[in-house]
């Protein structure tokens, strides 16, 4: 589970300010954080196929969110893509 504080981190690295935590672009970055911890959880525990059901719904989530990015402003998309290191 992602701290209080790293949420924090997040929000004010991707954010516009410490109170926007609806904006797409913290959402994703979210996403990819508890994306990145489920990943790790996997590799110690490969039977665990509740939490890769999991996974799999969270990946598709941010999918959906990157769209609607891509879709109204390619520049932020290929900013956030880039600083979140999600796709080449």
């Amino acid at each position: 589970m992602t701290s209080k504080e790293r949420k924090a981190e997040i929000v004010k690295e991707f954010g516009k300010n410490e109170q926007d935590t609806g904006s797409p672009a913290v959402q994703i970055a979210l996403l990819s954080e508890r994306i990145r911890e489920l990943t790790e959880h996997l590799k110690v525990n490969p039977k665990d196929h509740h939490s890769r059901r999991g996974l799999f719904m969270l990946v598709g989530q941010r999918r959906g969110m990157l769209e609607y990015v891509k879709k109204n402003d390619i520049n932020e998309y290929r900013a956030l893509i880039q600083k979140l290191g999600i796709r080449k």
